[in-house]
């Protein structure tokens, strides 16, 4: 049995704040009490504090890491490395030493062996795996960072390493280089929109939702290094090359999870446009509802409503179809978009025109075929001008009334109808905004409420929002109404939620859910549903997208902004008192457990 004096750790977490100054300490003070000698490095966001020195780690009998983001193990050489996370660290700090130790202690020394005698010495293939990865939202916030975080949680708790891409709302950040994806064992892609596969040809690769990876990344890490090898392809000749490819993009093609991932494409393309257009026009009513003509206030509205709200429906209808076809789809998607928007059909006309221009620029490159030598012109004249042509004419003769009618039916029920119905609404509308945080049912009331926007109808988008406020705020008032109910990190996860929640960020209620959805989701689904429903009883309009508690501050961006903020609050109220009622149901910890979990400074 090796003894053990000296130990070396590091502690590092994503935001490097928190979790790893307390799994520092944590780990440092059960060290001492079991009597060995330790130095702990934090990996921060202010950098390097309390660094290890190559004589600390020569010195080291033992390496504790405890991490939830990829930590570099090069400089260890040989030494024994036992890998955990900072929560672990925190909670089971004793247990998570003597495993260290454990695993240490069963390293034996390798039997003597004559020399003299030539032995092939086997080579042991290494363990630790390589992936990379992707992740998308919609909106391209909260879900898509805190799924990709999940992933390396999930890779680290396997003993694996990840680099995960991902593809939010300012572009793609971590980005993939070709040596990363080169050295890559396994590909996961875990996003609600379409992404490009062209890049990993020939690797494993599993797709998924964000919503699976946030709920357990470390199994969709096992799911990918489990999926089967892809099979080489042999291309004896440029014909047969080409036949490989294009199976190849016509099996991924398959793999897409259909109609709702399209349309969460083009719907994530679109919220820039609508949001950057909104809160502009926003801006504009501080100059009154109607700015004089060559004023500063119609400047911002001819940026923001006839310019930026022009392009919602063509956008939108361009990357559905870019979603469905790739790059062959954008033209007669943006073309079949701005058609519909000047035939009236309105946000309706451009989801339907986004499908015909995608499936019909598929279908035409797939099923037309021309002489190797006009191969060329496929994509720049034949794809753009039939499919073009194919869905003017159908949204023209075919679609475009009866898409129109329906529209224009919405429109008058959604402004002449009562006060009960408008309640309903907004308790409908409200509940699903809560139901999963961000996720497929939380989008589509959004897309809902954004889409009529541009028919002038604003009592659902102030439903909407005020209903997506409510969850983060609510728990973060639960935690301090009823503190003994919650952990030390979930108070703490508290004070971020309220600062999420009055951006308009649903998600910030997802580490809630996560723990404890029992209690949780239907807390926030009252709450949620009271918020919408009394911003429709009150009458409240919002002329803005999003901007949560901010947008109060511009002039007429808010109807009945008094009362609107009356809905918020007791949406917050009713979230954080059944929270806490229900909180009260759920076994207690212990006084020690509940100390453990929160070390001393």
């Amino acid at each position: 049995m090796k003894p053990i004096h000296h130990i070396v750790a590091i502690a590092a977490c994503p935001t490097g704040i928190a979790h790893t100054f307390m799994a520092a300490e944590a780990l440092r003070k059960m060290a001492e009490m079991m009597g060995y000698r330790i130095k702990v490095e934090t990996q921060g966001a202010e950098g390097v504090k309390s660094q290890l020195t190559e004589a600390d780690i020569a010195q080291a009998d033992l390496v504790i890491v405890a991490a939830d983001i990829h930590v570099d193990l090069a400089r260890f050489g040989n030494k024994t490395v036992y890998a955990t996370s900072t929560s672990r660290a925190i909670r089971e700090t004793r247990t998570v030493i003597e495993n260290a130790i454990a695993e240490v202690d069963q390293l034996e020394t390798p039997p003597q062996i004559d020399r003299t005698e030539s032995i092939p010495v086997p080579t042991v293939p290494s363990t630790i795996k390589h992936l990379v990865g992707v992740t998308s939202c919609p909106t391209g916030i909260a879900h898509t960072f805190m799924a990709a975080e999940a992933l390396r949680k999930g890779a680290a708790a396997l003993g694996h390493n990840i680099k995960v891409e991902t593809q939010g709302s300012v572009g793609a950040k971590n980005q993939l280089t070709p040596e990363d994806i080169d050295q890559a064992d396994a590909v996961v892609i875990a996003a609600d929109t379409y992404v490009d596969l062209s890049r990993f040809q020939g690797k494993r690769i599993y797709e998924t939702s964000t919503k699976q990876a946030l709920k357990s990344g470390r199994s969709v890490i096992e799911t990918a290094l489990a999926q089967p090898e892809p099979q080489a392809q042999t291309a004896q000749s440029e014909q047969d090359y080409a036949t490989a490819v294009r199976q190849a993009k016509a099996s991924q093609s398959s793999k897409r999870t259909g109609a709702y991932r399209h349309l969460l494409t083009g719907v994530s393309y679109m919220l820039p446009v609508i949001v950057a257009g909104g809160l502009i026009i926003a801006l504009s009513f501080a100059f009154g509802l109607k700015p004089e003509p060559g004023s500063f206030g119609d400047a911002l509205l001819q940026i923001g409503g006839k310019s930026a709200f022009a392009l919602i429906v063509p956008v939108l209808s361009g990357f559905i179809a870019f979603s469905i076809a790739d790059r062959p789809g954008l033209a007669p998607g943006l073309i079949g978009g701005m058609l519909a928007s000047n035939l009236g059909m309105g946000f309706l006309g451009g989801i339907l025109s986004g499908f015909l221009a995608g499936y019909i620029a598929r279908f035409v490159r797939d099923k037309v075929n021309l002489p190797e030598n006009f191969e060329g012109l496929k994509p720049v004249l034949v794809i753009p001008l039939l499919s073009t042509l194919a869905v003017g004419l159908l949204l023209v003769f075919v679609f475009g009334t009866p898409v129109k009618a329906i529209l224009d039916g919405l429109t008058a029920f959604l402004q002449g109808m009562g006060q009960t119905n408008a309640v309903i609404l907004g308790f409908i509308l409200g509940g699903m905004m809560a139901i999963d945080m961000g996720g497929p049912v939380n989008k589509a009331a959004y897309t809902f409420a954004v889409g009529l926007l541009a028919s002038n109808i604003f009592q659902p988008m102030a439903a909407v929002m005020a209903a997506g406020m409510t969850p983060p705020l609510g728990l973060a008032l639960a935690t301090l109404l009823a503190k003994r109910h919650f952990t030390q990190e979930e108070r703490q996860a508290g004070k971020v939620a309220s600062v999420l929640g009055i951006s308009f960020i649903t998600e910030g209620a997802i580490p809630f859910a996560a723990e404890d959805p029992i209690r949780v989701l239907p807390a926030c689904i009252a709450g949620s549903a009271i918020a919408g429903g009394l911003s429709m009883l009150f009458g409240c309009t919002l002329r803005a997208p999003h901007g949560g508690i901010f947008v109060l501050a511009i002039p007429n961006a808010v109807g009945q902004g008094g009362l609107y903020v009356v809905a918020i609050a007791v949406g917050t109220l009713v979230t954080a008192i059944v929270a806490a009622q229900l909180k009260r149901w759920q076994p207690k910890k212990s006084d020690r457990q509940q100390q453990v979990s929160q070390p001393s400074h």
